[in-house]
């Protein structure tokens, strides 16, 4: 096995927005979105969510931060952090699949069909369309990062996950 140098960091909230007591209710999980940094920090969370923080009907690719967006608008989003260990050639590809998506993101969109199948275990997928948790395994996924993430995958599974770390829970806006 090669030597993991390099952390990335998978940010699991709950806004308390509408449709995140919709989520809520379906999935009787506690976090209903999902997020992947590269940096301990979270200056950049990368997630497929509100690409307005005060319209939740459009979504898309979204680069997030504790004080921007939608994080900085619903102020008492709770959240955990972990922390998992990965190779340098796992984080490269991970920040490539990144590049490639923020270049071209007019060419991807959120999967809301998706979104609301999950509920129910059922897995609708289409070509550069994510939600949430599809986004964050499908870079693990490209990473080679085994975590045997389900197929019809809901935040609330990557903490299923053994080798993560917990680093914090608590408000969003409280961390670091």
């Amino acid at each position: 096995m090669k030597k993991a140098n390099k952390k990335i960091y998978i940010v699991l909230t709950y806004t308390g927005t509408i449709l995140s007591k919709i989520i809520r209710v379906y999935t009787r999980a506690e976090f209903c979105h999902v997020s992947l940094s590269l940096d301990k920090r979270l200056n950049k969370m990368y997630s497929f969510g509100r690409l307005n923080p005060y319209n939740p009907f459009t979504g898309g690719f979204v680069q997030e931060g504790i004080n921007i967006g939608t994080f900085k608008r619903f102020k008492n989003t709770k959240a955990e952090i972990y922390c998992i260990e990965v190779t340098n050639e796992q984080y490269n590809k991970i920040r490539q699949e990144l590049k490639k998506i923020r270049t071209n993101k007019n060419l991807y969109k959120f999967n809301r069909t998706g979104l609301f199948l999950s509920a129910i275990n059922f897995k609708y997928t289409k070509k550069n369309r994510f939600y949430c948790a599809e986004f964050v395994k499908h870079l693990i996924d490209v990473a080679d990062i085994d975590m045997k993430l389900p197929n019809t995958v809901k935040p609330i599974d990557f903490k299923k996950y053994n080798n993560l770390d917990l680093l914090y829970r608590g408000k969003l806006k409280n961390y670091n």
